[in-house]
């Protein structure tokens, strides 16, 4: 890719893998690069003097943005508005990862890209206010809604529930969180493709099809040899957590798709995750 880009999280698992593909990008995470220091964030990108800015920097601990939602604000919110501000100073383009959390969970089919947020906990508000904060900001905006995204060698899901699965050889997991499960590669590929139209808007970028938790688990299990394991199936309800995530929260693809923009179902996805072996 010919134009000049800079990653903010470039630490993260998303910017780990947008950076091993982009090995002439630059970049900043903490402590270097802190999103909510204006200053900070216009010296790094002064220096950059970037075409597009792909902000995944972010506050993504759910629990702990119900815990702090002032901190999540800040980051999610505040954060992305110096970054967008300065993405446009300098007239690039910005692509804000985003979240099938700004959505309600109150629907009964996938979430269009057009459908009105209304988040249930401070996660999903913070994430809403940094897509509002950088529209205002930024005219030249691409939004990238996810979900339920796991990178190799970071904290995911699937290395949870295997490494659950091995110390206590019985799983309780919720039946009524239903979601897309998205994986790093590809959700990174799609990310560069959508940099690559230069269509600015609003798109949901997950793997295809959708899941609950439940059987989200099932599944790990059983493509790693551990399908005899039992997985209790329980609700929300019975799950203490200090967020509330929206309980049926699907992203459908339609605009990216509109532009050839698609990722792989959600089942081989994680096939070809667990094949690499370092979940």
């Amino acid at each position: 890719m010919s134009q000049r880009i800079f990653i903010t999280g470039n630490r993260g698992q998303l910017g780990r893998e947008l950076t091993s593909r982009l090995p002439e990008a630059t970049g900043g995470d903490l402590p270097e690069l802190d999103i909510t220091d204006p200053a900070s964030v216009d010296a790094a990108l002064d220096a950059a003097r970037p075409d597009v800015v792909i902000h995944c920097a972010a506050m993504t601990n759910v629990d702990g943005a119900a815990r702090d939602p002032a901190l999540a604000d800040r980051i999610n919110g505040l954060g992305t508005d110096h970054v967008a501000r300065a993405a446009a100073r300098l007239g690039a383009a910005l692509v804000y990862v985003s979240t099938n959390e700004v959505f309600d969970g109150t629907k009964t089919e996938p979430y269009l890209e057009h459908d009105r947020p209304n988040p249930i906990n401070a996660y999903g508000q913070s994430k809403l206010l940094g897509e509002q904060n950088a529209a205002r900001a930024c005219s030249r905006l691409y939004i990238a809604r996810t979900s339920w995204v796991a990178a190799q060698g970071g904290k995911n899901f699937p290395h949870r529930i295997l490494q659950l699965a091995d110390e206590r050889g019985r799983l309780q997991v919720v039946t009524d969180e239903v979601a897309c499960p998205t994986f790093a590669t590809d959700l990174a590929d799609a990310i560069l493709a959508l940099i690559a139209t230069g269509r600015f808007g609003i798109y949901h970028l997950t793997n295809s099809g959708f899941c609950s938790r439940h059987a989200y688990a099932r599944k790990i299990l059983e493509l790693t040899g551990r399908g005899h394991i039992p997985v209790d199936a329980i609700t929300l309800a019975d799950f203490a957590r200090p967020s509330t995530p929206p309980k049926f929260s699907p992203l459908a693809n339609t605009a990216a798709a509109a532009l050839g923009i698609t990722l792989p179902p959600w089942e081989d996805a994680l096939r070809a995750f667990l094949a690499l072996g370092t979940a």
